[in-house]
């Protein structure tokens, strides 16, 4: 397994990509509506990255790809390609953008409440949510992979779901998906050592029944097997010398990256980064380039010693081809 360390050069053009991706996610917001499609969702982001941003929608033609974001509703886990129908009052929607700009990518998510949607939903998003964030926290020098599988997959079960176990992060950088992959499940103290300028995405998707999951015949789309909730949030960062930094944070995230290491700033809002222009919708839209969109198979993690107590994992992971989740 090679992993690229990140000069500071590829940090900086990284954090400009990840500030795009995030401004993505910020402007669509007041669109997610009742009754609004999510083809409607998808001409806007690919117009305001194409148009506002002058960047490329990375997902538009990876293996046949055929939208500029994934937007995933209700029992969908990931990878939901927008269509025509409209979004009803009630239904969660994860979109997930990926932005590449002069060569380097920025890859996020996160979830929308349509409307008034039930408790139980809020729930399933917020302890996604908290599963990101408490793995996030984690990352430093000397952090290992299994610390952050470890870390989601106990407060998902804490809280009565299930961590999907066929789809993970990953590295990126000018690879869109590069090693090391990110299992958001596991145990502590296995699996690789991070080192200060690993770049990746760490993109929990949990399950309010069970882990088990599909892929439906367009190829793409993966959705619960028992047709219950899923839901999922994603930030790409590196590995500073202290810490981390988030390069994909947002004005609504509360979570706040400890970076001694640099000038404090604060939230990322208050750097001097050049932000997009006030943008107005429009239908134009522009061609982009066509790269290789790679699946994965998720490594099973590192075996405990012989146990006479039967496996908790309720999906065999080597018997399941995994795509590493955008």
């Amino acid at each position: 397994m090679t992993v690229t360390i990140k000069t500071a050069e590829d940090i900086e053009k990284m954090r400009i990509a990840g500030r795009l991706a995030a401004e993505v996610l910020e402007m669509i917001e007041e669109h997610v509506k009742p009754g609004v499609t999510t083809e409607e969702l998808d001409r806007l982001c690919h117009d305001y990255i194409v148009n506002v941003q002058q960047a490329i929608p990375a997902p538009l033609n990876y293996k046949g790809y055929p939208k500029s974001i994934c937007t995933s509703i209700n029992h969908v886990v990931c990878h939901g390609i927008p269509n025509d129908k409209p979004l009803k009052d009630g239904d969660t929607l994860n979109i997930d953008v990926t932005v590449i700009k002069d060569g380097y990518h920025g890859d996020t998510s996160r979830m929308f409440h349509v409307g008034t949607v039930p408790v139980w939903a809020e729930r399933l998003s917020k302890v996604t949510q908290e599963c990101m964030y408490k793995a996030i926290e984690l990352v430093k020098p000397g952090c290992r992979l299994g610390d952050i599988g470890e870390v989601i997959q106990k407060h998902a079960e804490k809280n009565g779901f299930s961590v999907v176990r066929e789809f993970c992060g990953h590295g990126i950088g000018k690879v869109f998906h590069e090693e090391p992959q990110i299992l958001h499940y596991g145990r502590a103290g296995t699996g690789m050592e991070l080192k200060e300028g690993m770049t990746f995405t760490i993109e929990p998707m949990i399950n309010q029944g069970k882990a088990d999951t599909k892929v439906l015949g367009d190829g793409w789309t993966a959705i619960t097997k028992d047709r219950k909730l899923s839901a999922q949030w994603e930030h790409t960062l590196v590995v500073t010398a202290t810490g981390y930094e988030i390069f994909t944070l947002r004005k609504d995230d509360t979570i706040r990256a400890p970076r001694p290491d640099r000038t404090p700033t604060g939230h990322p809002h208050d750097r001097n980064v050049t932000r997009c222009p006030r943008w107005t919708p429009s239908c134009s839209t522009a061609a982009s380039s066509r790269r290789n969109w790679p699946s994965r198979r998720a490594p099973s993690p590192p075996s405990r010693k012989p146990s006479a107590r039967p496996a908790r994992c309720s999906t065999s992971v080597s018997a399941v081809a995994a795509k590493s989740a955008h």
